[in-house]
């Protein structure tokens, strides 16, 4: 299994940036996926999920109405638009996924994870 994100890099505040998890070696599309993100010194913190079909998706409270995720079955990809882009942001983002039907946000749920993305928003 493997979990390919991209898409970090350096932006503004208030400027967006688009990443993506490309997924190999499962049934993407029966799987939960899921973003996360840790920021230096703090813990890792559930983003966003989405089910396997796309009808669920869960956001944190920090990032609603700014951050957007969305899957591509045929492509076996996930990906989460972040607009509206704040330094409370900057942190390094990984993709993770994990089976069944519910979306949780706990990471102890989801058994693979990606390597991460940086983003950094300057102020």
């Amino acid at each position: 299994v493997q979990l390919q994100a991209s898409g970090g890099g350096l932006v503004q505040a208030g400027g967006s940036l688009r990443l993506s998890c490309a997924a190999s070696g499962l049934p993407f599309g029966r799987r939960i996926m899921g973003w996360f993100r840790q920021a230096p010194g703090k813990e890792r913190e559930f983003v966003a999920g989405i089910s396997s079909t796309g009808s669920t998706i869960y956001y944190t409270d920090s990032v609603k109405g700014r951050f957007t995720i969305s899957r591509d079955n045929a492509e076996n990809t996930v990906f989460l638009q972040m607009n509206s882009l704040k330094p409370e942001d900057t942190a390094v983002y990984s993709c993770a996924t994990c089976p069944g039907v519910l979306v949780l946000r706990f990471a102890s749920a989801y058994d693979y994870w990606g390597q991460g993305t940086l983003v950094t928003v300057s102020s």
